[in-house]
């Protein structure tokens, strides 16, 4: 077996990447952004979904274990400051979202019902796709979220659709479409970044880069694994950004909802962010060492780097405890609603494959 490769630490929290050497340095490029300056509120909102994401991936591994979710399971832990950054600045019923098959903590940052999430992870008639999507296809139009998606790559190219419908019909919406540095060697997100340049549209890629895709590094992966300069070719600008910290998620976010709304067509974020399970359920992650988890877990843990802001702003250990307790009653309640709810009748089988009824 290879040697892991460490995950090659990012030198500031936010950078632009540099235009190519015969790109036109005249043209305009975003700032490079500081860090979101939250309010007290905001920063206990801030902590509140993230620790509702961890706690919610850890009782769906639960499950998983009890045999309770089939399938496959792609847990969210450890990337939680990615999700809460960029759609704590999104308009929910606006600004449409779209992922790939790592989604419930997509879904739990947009407002979505723990309870129908988890539902859905149990194959219940509860579930937001009625028990048939299982952990990696949940969809809702209410909330304009549109998937979890299981083929790889493929979202990015439905993203720029979603990117031209916000343009088609003047909403004023932003697409926000995920993937991972895996999907980043996939040659339709290259054709979907010509497109959305060439129409200018309002559409934000984020890679997550969690360092290992399905199971490999990034730097034995990508001949450029600075992933921020994907973009500069079809004169896409990029910024990197330390996807550990929500503040600095969040302030590059807020960059980059300025530039694209400024009609300046699309932008890419590179989330430098860890996984600290495997890639699925399945996954035993031999592939880099307990140490270098458990480095990244003491260093550089999303969540208690939001302690430590909410210290700074006079929060007490109390009032995060209350927190605490308050989101694991939320989950645990997730968890019976999601055991006790029938799962679909028969017939569901034959519904919803289509749009029309036959």
């Amino acid at each position: 077996m290879a040697k892991p490769t460490t995950p090659r630490p990012t030198r500031a929290k936010a950078q632009a990447a540099a235009p190519a050497a015969s790109a036109d340095h005249n043209r305009p490029r975003p700032e490079t952004p500081s860090d979101y300056k939250a309010s007290k509120e905001e920063l206990l909102e801030f902590y509140r979904q993230m620790v509702l994401i961890r706690r919610f991936e850890e009782k769906a591994g639960q499950l998983y274990g009890l045999g309770l979710i089939g399938g496959f399971c792609h847990l969210y832990i450890g990337q939680e400051a990615v999700a809460v950054g960029i759609q704590s600045a999104l308009k929910p019923g606006k600004d449409s979202v779209i992922t790939g098959y790592r989604d419930h903590g997509h879904m739990l940052a947009y407002g979505i019902d723990p309870k129908v999430i988890m539902a859905e992870l149990t194959g219940r008639e509860a579930g937001i796709s009625r028990g048939k999507g299982g952990s990696m296809h949940m969809f809702s139009v209410e909330h304009k979220f549109y998937g979890g998606h299981g083929i790889v790559g493929a979202q990015v190219s439905l993203g720029a659709g979603l990117g031209f419908a916000h343009k088609y019909n003047e909403d004023g919406g932003v697409c926000v479409a995920y993937f991972g540095d895996g999907a980043a060697n996939q040659g339709q997100v290259y054709e979907s970044f010509n497109m959305a340049e060439l129409w200018k549209l309002p559409i934000i890629f984020v890679i997550e880069n969690n360092q290992y895709a399905m199971g490999t590094s990034v730097n034995r992966a990508s001949s450029e694994d600075q992933l921020y300069r994907r973009g500069e070719s079809f004169r896409i600008p990029g910024l990197q950004v330390d996807g550990m910290d929500v503040l600095a998620v969040r302030g590059a976010t807020e960059e980059a909802l300025k530039w694209v709304q400024d009609g300046n067509g699309p932008i890419l974020l590179e989330m430098k962010t860890y996984r600290y399970r495997g890639h699925s359920m399945s996954d035993p992650a031999k592939y880099r060492s307990r140490e270098e988890v458990q480095t990244m877990r003491e260093k550089s843990d999303p969540i208690e780097g939001a302690k430590k802001y909410l210290a700074d702003a006079g929060v007490s250990e109390d009032e995060i405890k209350q927190i605490d307790q308050d989101i694991r009653k939320i989950v645990a309640e997730a968890a019976d609603f999601a055991e006790t709810s029938p799962e679909p009748e028969a017939h569901e089988l034959y519904t919803d494959v289509l749009v029309e009824q036959y």
